[in-house]
Parts: structure tokens; C-alpha cells; sequence
């Protein structure tokens, strides 16, 4: 089957259903079924419900909902009014959630009433008091979809019209936490999400037989990646709202083909096929998407030996440049094992600079830069933009890396000072900044140290004003909770000095700190 391709997000969801009108698009955790057919009507359902709340063209939006097909119905709906929508990730609290709409100017911020036992209802509501131009929805997200608000789309204004990329209006803004204290949001077009989302489908050797397993924040960036490539390619998703056992007994009940989505989701079918050794996990796997954080390279071994397929198909990317990098089903273990692939077939190009601002060479490391259709047109803060793109239009991605002589990108280590923990940023001078403040603590560094589960883990290494009452552990923690800090962006670990090692202009040395408590654990 030839893969469909469309000058807007919501011109590829008619062609969809237009193409394969009866094929299933997604199978929910309670079991019930989406044809493509019936997901364009649900869309247009949900669209007209908010149309008639006056949202329509470039009106800002700001949700978060549960991955469930609800998810991926209200990013249809708002596609179909030409909304400028800003998914944000469930883990992002008041702080987050507070700084985002005002950024964006968002004039509604939908969410679900409750998840987890966090009360997003009255957090939304409690900003809204204080954004008085800030309008709340809280809907009651359903797994196989239909807890939006919805009506006969009769009176729908007519879609947006297709455009061509140079020419296309932003329609997405995606937040993520660098390494400054504030997030930064990084503003899509429906071009830069499926010109990259097609090309990981084809990396992923996706067709209408691939049953792909979706357990992350579908408000990630990747959400809207594995929307595109549902559409394009015309492939099953198994969406879950929480990873774990349940999560994993669905993906195999409706015979998962491509096992995603990372090392802790990788090791966990793994623990899985050893407790059930006498019989596949996956019988028809065919690889294990990956990406956002380091892999093990004997879990790529494991994982083809154990339980079948081609192994880890990995890639590289951020939110403001997606999928820059992919491996494909086709190459081999080493390169599977080692690389994150080769620059995904519709991207433009990588550049890797060495520090003295020249091109490095094949296998030379440097700081790699990307240029491509798939990359955002600046950040919402334009302030942020001379920083982040060099003199030819190249994005300083901070990472550092090599790029073989045939093309496969390694990633050897970051410039910025940001810890990745299960493949979201957490900015080490945010937490810094918050840990300083409280009335125990003289000095404060915060490091990121290897996590076999989480791929860093976040450490604080305090010194205290006063050695006979040192800041203790839980304390650290309700402080940081206190002050409206994302429970991820929490150390898990906290060590103490009576003075940081500094160089001598004054700089934490931050290497120093990371190999001291690297050896300890």
C-alpha cells in the first residue's frame, strides 16, 4: 500500500478515510475499536462542539489529556478548525501549565478533571482566575473516545485550505525545558509534523498489518509524530493511558508488531518474556521503536535473542527538530545496536561542529546541527532564536555526536547542562535556582547521573549554612513539591558537601561532581 501524503493534517484525515474507510485505526485499553471512517466523523463531531464555544481559526488552545483515543480525536477536531493547539505533557503542574498560557496567549485550556490523583480542574480553574481571558474546559476523557463535547457538524465553517510548506500557518507549539529555567515552545506547521512523522514511517517499514503500541503523553511531541504516521501509512495504534503489566498484556493481546517506545518500556518486555519463557511475548514483532533516551547495546541483543524481530530501531531528535535521525528495519545489528541510524529520508541535512567552529570529519565528534522540513519555524519567545540557530539557519542542538562515513549518527554526550530522565529535560538551573531559596542550603549543584531504568537520574548535591542541621532528604523533596516543581523534575537522589568544587573563575565543575558519584553508585 503506497502512503498518503496531503498539505494539512486534516486533508491527510479525509484522505484516510477516504482510502480505507473500514480499516481499524486504533484498538483502546478497554478493547473498543476506531475505523479511520468513523475517526474523521468523531472529529468532526467534537469540532463542531468547539466551534460552537467560538473556537475556530488560530484560536490558541492549550489541553492535556490521557493518551486514549479522546487524544487523538481533539487533535483531528482542532486540525479540522485551523486552531493553534498546544499540546502540554500530564506531568507539568501550575508553574508549567501557568507560564505556558501566558506565553501563548491561550484563550482555552482543556483538561480532564483528574488523572492520577492530581486535580487538573482546579488547577485549571485556578489559573483561569488569574488569566482572565483564560477559558476552561474539563472534559471526561474516555478511553475508546466520546467524553468531548461534541454536536451535529452541520454549520462547520469550510477547513483550512492546503498549503505548501514555505507558505504554512503554525498550527502546533510544543513545550520543552532546556537548559533555561522557563520551558521553551517550539512552533510546528502540520509540515514539519508529517514530512517527519512519513519519514519514520518508512524507517519503521509501517503499513495496514503493523500494530504499534503508544503508552507515552500523546501530548509529547511523538504524539502528533505517531498521528501523522497512523494516517500516512495506515497502521493500527494501541493507545494506553499508563504504562505497565496492563499496558503490556493489551499490546499483546492485539498482537503488537512494533514495541515501543524506549529503554524502560524495552526492559520491560524483556522482565515480561523471562516470566513466560515458554512462549513469545510477541509472536509477530517486528522491531522495538525507540529513542529520546541512551540504549544499552546488549538490550538490543536481548531483545532480538529473547523475544524476536530485528531488535531496537532507534532514533534522534528534539521537539523543535523531530526525527532528525532514524535507523531502519533493515540495517544491521552493529548499527542497530550502536547509532541512531542514518538523517530520516526526508530531512535536509546534519552538520557536525567541532569547537573550534570547523566541520568535523567522518567520526569526528562535535555538536550536531540540523536543517530540514521537519525543523520548527522559532520559538514562541522570539528572543530565544538567535541563540538557538547558528549564522546559516542550523539548529544548535546542544548534543554531541559523530556521523560515520556512511551516514550513522552516534551520540556521545550534551553541551547543555540538562538532564534527560525517561526522555523529558529537566534544566538543572531550574531546580537549582528553587533548592537555593530555601533557608538550609548555602550552595546547591544539580547533575544528572547514569540510571539503568530512567537513563539519568536527577541529583542534587547540596552544602548546608549549617553542618548540624543539614537539609534532609524528604525535606528537599516537600520543598521542591511546595513550590509547584513537577514531581519528575525532583532529585531521586540527593548527596551533601561542605563546599563544591569550583575552577577558578568560579564555575561548579560539574564533570568532577558526575564521576565522584558516578563510581559511588
Amino acid at each position: 500500500m503506497t502512503p498518503l501524503t496531503a498539505g494539512s493534517v486534516w486533508a491527510l484525515i479525509e484522505r484516510r478515510a477516504h482510502a480505507t474507510p473500514d480499516a481499524r485505526m486504533a484498538i483502546a485499553e478497554d478493547d473498543s475499536e476506531l475505523t479511520f471512517a468513523a475517526y474523521r466523523e468523531a472529529c468532526l463531531r467534537v469540532a463542531a462542539g468547539l466551534h460552537a464555544r467560538g473556537i475556530g481559526v488560530d484560536t490558541p488552545v492549550t489541553w492535556s489529556l490521557p493518551t486514549n483515543i479522546d487524544a487523538f480525536v481533539l487533535e483531528g477536531a482542532l486540525s479540522r478548525l485551523g486552531a493553534r493547539q498546544n499540546p502540554v505533557i500530564p506531568i507539568y503542574r501550575k508553574r508549567e501549565f501557568g507560564f505556558i498560557t501566558k506565553q501563548t496567549g491561550a484563550d482555552w485550556l482543556i483538561v480532564p478533571p483528574e488523572v492520577r490523583g492530581f486535580d487538573y480542574a482546579a488547577m485549571a480553574h485556578e489559573l483561569a482566575a488569574e488569566q482572565p481571558s483564560l477559558e476552561v474546559l474539563v472534559v471526561e476523557s474516555k478511553a475508546g473516545g466520546g467524553g468531548l463535547p461534541e454536536t451535529a457538524p452541520t454549520d462547520l465553517p469550510p477547513p483550512p485550505p492546503e498549503s505548501a510548506p514555505d507558505d504554512a500557518a503554525i498550527r502546533w507549539v510544543f513545550y520543552t525545558s532546556g537548559t533555561t529555567a522557563d520551558p521553551k515552545g517550539a512552533k510546528h506547521t502540520d509540515h514539519t509534523i508529517m514530512v517527519h512523522a512519513f519519514g519514520m514511517g518508512e524507517c519503521l517499514a509501517l503499513g495496514p498489518d503493523s500494530r504499534v503500541s503508544l503508552a507515552f503523553p500523546v501530548t509529547h511531541i511523538g504524539g502528533a509524530t505517531w498521528l501523522g504516521a497512523v494516517l500516512s501509512h495506515g497502521c493500527v495504534l494501541l493507545p494506553f493511558a499508563q504504562f505497565g503489566p496492563a499496558a503490556i498484556q493489551h499490546f499483546v493481546k492485539h498482537g503488537c508488531t512494533h514495541a515501543g517506545s524506549g529503554t524502560a518500556f524495552h526492559q520491560a518486555y524483556l522482565a515480561a518474556q523471562r516470566a513466560q519463557p515458554e512462549s513469545p511475548l510477541f509472536p509477530n514483532v517486528v522491531c522495538y521503536p525507540g529513542g529520546a533516551a541512551a540504549k544499552p547495546p546488549e538490550l538490543h541483543y536481548e531483545l532480538k535473542r529473547e523475544i524476536g524481530g530485528v531488535g531496537i530501531v532507534s532514533g534522534y531528535g528534539l521537539t523543535e527538530c523531530p526525527i532528525i535521525a532514524m535507523a531502519t528495519t533493515t540495517d544491521p545489528d552493529e548499527k542497530l545496536a550502536h547509532t541512531e541510524g542514518r538523517k530520516n529520508p526526508e530531512s535536509a541535512d546534519i552538520r557536525v561542529v567541532k569547537a573550534d567552529g570547523t566541520l568535523a570529519g567522518p567520526g569526528e565528534e562535535g555538536e550536531l546541527r540540523h536543517k530540514g522540513p521537519q525543523l520548527c519555524k522559532g520559538y514562541v519567545d522570539s528572543t530565544l532564536d538567535a541563540e538557538a540557530f547558528d549564522e546559516d539557519g542550523y539548529f544548535r542542538s546542544g548534543d554531541l555526536g559523530t556521523v560515520d562515513a556512511e551516514g550513522y549518527v552516534r551520540i556521545t554526550g550534551r553541551l547543555k547542562d540538562v538532564i534527560i530522565r525517561k526522555g523529558e529535560n529537566i534544566p538543572a538551573k531550574e531546580v537549582e535556582d528553587l533548592l537555593y531559596t530555601h533557608p538550609k542550603v548555602r550552595d546547591v549543584a544539580v547533575i544528572g547521573l547514569p540510571d539503568p531504568e530512567l537513563g539519568e537520574r536527577c541529583c542534587a548535591i547540596v552544602v548546608s549554612e549549617n553542618e548540624t542541621d543539614p537539609l534532609g532528604f524528604d525535606e528537599m523533596v516537600i520543598f521542591l513539591k511546595d513550590a509547584q516543581l513537577m514531581v519528575q523534575k525532583i532529585p531521586e537522589q540527593m548527596e551533601t558537601l561542605a563546599e563544591l568544587p569550583r575552577n577558578p573563575a568560579g564555575k561548579v565543575l560539574k564533570n568532577d561532581l558526575r564521576a565522584r558519584y558516578r563510581e559511588r553508585n
